[in-house]
C-alpha cells in the first residue's frame, strides 16, 4: 500500500470553523499512522503455510523424526542434542527407552559370551579362607582336616578362582538353601564326591546345620550318608559307586588299593539306580578308581583289561572303562521312566603326585598353585577328561530331545592348577598311614569350595556349559 503526503488547507487561527476541521484531519491523520505499522507487523509474521499453533524445534545428530513425537504446546528456544542416549533427561519417549534398554541387555549378552567360566588363572585372596575352618566346621572328616592333623602352612586357604573374562560371585548359603527349598541333592560317585558335599555343608554352616539321619536310609553309613535341612524341607545324599557301573573283586579274598577288579560296562551300579529317581539334581562324578587294574566285561563275557598282567588278555587305554561307564550312565538316566531330575557332570579332578607313584613314595609338597602357562592338560589326565566330556556332550543331545536337563561343570582345569591343596600326609585316617601321601583329595577349606561356588552360578545362571 502507497501512502501520499497529505496537504493541509491554509487557513487562519480566527476562524473557529476551519480550526475544527483542522483538529478533525488531524485526529484521523495520527489514526491512520498508527494503523499502518501494526497491520504491516501481521502480515510479516502471518503466512498461510503456517500451523496456527507453534511447536518446539529439537535438533538432534541420532534421533532423526523424533520431531513428530515431541509435544509443542508454546514456542521454546533450540534445544542441542549430541546423542541419542542422553534424549531420557529430555524427553522420555517410549521410543527412546525401548532402544536404551536393548543396548544395555546386548551389553549384559556379551559380557556373559565373554565370561569362560571354566577357564582362568588363581589369584590371591589375603581374606581367606572365605567361609569356614576347620574349627568352625564339624563336617569335616579326619581324611581332609589337614590342618588339624598338623599342616604347617595356610596359603592353600587364600586364593580364589578368577575365570576369564569375569569374576565368579562368593557363595551365598541363604540363597542356595532358598533355591532347595523342597527339593533334594544327590552326589553319585566316589569321595572325591562325598568331599564336595562335606565342603557344601560347612559352607551351608553360616545358616543352619542338617540332621544326620543315614541310619534310617542305609546299614552302611561311612558310605552312604542322608541329610535333612529341616528348616528348608531339603535332603541331600551322597551314593557310594565308585566306577558307577557294576564292579567286583576279581579276588576277593585280596583287597587292597591296587587290587585286581572286575568291570561290568554296560550294567549300571544299583547303589544309584535304585534310588536315582527320587532326586530333584544329581550331580555325578567318578576318577581315580579307574587307575587301578581292572577286567573289563561286555555283553557277559570279558572283553579286555587294564593292567591286569594276564595272558591272552587284550590290554586296553586308560580312558576306555571311563568312556564306557559314563555312556552306561548316562543312558540309564535317560531310560529311567521317573527320572526328571537336573544331572550335574563334575568333570575328572586330577592327582598330583609327584617323585613316585601313590604306592611308590609319591607325594605333593608345593605350597603355591600353578598358573596355567606353567600346567597344561596332557597325558592321561587329558584323556580321561576328554572321554567324559565327549560322552557327556552326546548324552546331552538326546536328552534334550527327552526334556532332561544335563549340565556341564568343567572344574578340571581349574583344579590340576592346584597341586598345593592336598592332604598330602596331613590327613588322618582311622589307621594313620603316615608314608603313604593323599595327593587325590582336596583340603577343607580348600578350593574345592569353588566347586560349589561354581555349582551355585550355573543355578542361578541356567548356564549348562562352556
Amino acid at each position: 500500500m502507497k501512502f501520499h503526503a497529505i496537504d493541509l488547507p491554509n487557513v487562519k487561527y480566527t476562524q473557529p470553523y476551519s480550526i475544527y476541521n483542522k483538529v478533525l484531519l488531524l485526529a484521523l491523520t495520527l489514526i491512520v499512522l498508527t494503523s499502518i505499522p501494526l497491520y504491516m507487523n501481521k502480515s510479516a509474521t502471518t503466512s498461510p503455510l503456517t500451523s496456527p499453533t507453534p511447536s518446539l524445534t529439537t535438533k538432534t545428530s541420532n534421533a532423526t523424526g523424533l520431531e513428530s513425537i515431541l509435544p509443542s504446546p508454546t514456542p521454546s528456544p533450540t534445544i542441542e542434542i549430541n546423542s541419542a542416549a542422553g534424549l531420557e533427561s529430555v524427553l522420555p519417549s517410549p521410543t527412546t527407552e525401548t532402544n536404551t534398554t536393548t543396548g544395555l541387555e546386548s551389553i549384559e549378552e556379551k559380557e556373559e559370551e565373554q565370561c569362560q567360566l571354566f577357564s582362568g588363572n588363581w589369584i590371591p585372596y589375603p581374606d581367606g579362607p572365605a567361609y569356614y575352618t576347620n574349627e568352625t566346621c564339624k563336617w569335616i572328616i579326619p581324611q581332609q582336616n589337614c590342618m588339624k592333623f598338623g599342616r604347617p602352612d595356610s596359603e592353600f586357604m587364600k586364593w580364589r578362582w578368577k575365570p576369564d573374562g569375569c569374576e565368579l560371585p562368593l557363595f551365598d548359603a541363604a540363597e542356595f538353601l532358598e533355591i532347595f527349598r523342597g527339593k533334594s541333592l544327590a552326589f553319585i560317585g566316589d569321595s572325591v564326591g562325598r568331599n564336595q558335599m562335606q565342603s557344601l555343608m560347612c559352607i551351608l554352616g553360616n545358616v543352619t546345620y542338617p540332621e544326620d539321619i543315614s541310619d534310617q536310609y542305609s546299614n552302611n553309613t561311612d558310605y552312604f550318608k542322608h541329610y535333612v535341612y529341616t528348616d528348608y524341607n531339603f535332603t541331600m545324599v551322597t551314593l557310594w559307586t565308585p566306577y558307577l557301573i557294576r564292579y567286583s573283586s576279581a579276588d576277593p579274598s585280596v583287597h587292597s588299593g591296587d587290587s585286581l577288579m572286575n568291570l561290568y560296562l554296560d550294567e549300571p551300579d544299583e547303589a544309584w539306580t535304585s534310588q536315582v529317581e527320587n532326586f530333584d539334581y544329581v550331580i555325578v562324578s567318578a576318577g581315580q578308581w579307574f587307575l587301578r587294574p581292572l577286567i573289563f566285561y561286555e555283553n557277559g563275557g570279558s572283553i579286555g583289561c587294564l593292567w591286569c598282567k594276564l595272558d591272552n588278555m587284550t590290554k586296553m587305554s586308560e580312558s576306555y572303562g571311563y568312556r564306557k561307564a559314563f555312556r552306561t550312565m548316562f543312558g540309564t538316566l535317560q531310560s529311567l521312566e521317573n527320572y526328571k531330575g537336573v544331572t550335574f557332570l563334575r568333570t575328572f579332578s586330577p592327582a598330583h603326585f609327584e617323585n613316585g607313584d601313590w604306592n611308590a613314595g609319591g607325594n605333593c609338597g608345593r605350597t603355591k598353585p600353578f598358573s596355567k602357562e606353567e600346567m597344561k592338560l596332557e597325558g592321561y589326565t587329558l584323556d580321561m577328561y576328554t572321554a567324559q566330556v565327549e560322552e557327556f556332550k552326546a548324552a546331552q543331545v538326546q536328552a534334550k530331545q527327552k526334556g532332561l536337563d544335563f549340565r556341564l561343570m568343567e572344574t578340571t582345569e581349574a583344579m590340576l592348577l592346584r597341586p598345593d591343596a592336598h592332604p598330602n600326609y596331613y590327613g588322618g585316617p582311622h589307621h594313620r598311614n603316615t608314608t603313604t601321601a593323599d595327593c587325590v583329595h582336596w583340603c577343607l577349606p580348600g578350593p574345592i569350595d569353588t566347586w560349589n561356588e561354581i555349582l551355585l552360578h550355573m543355578l542361578k545362571t541356567g548356564q549348562k556349559s562352556t
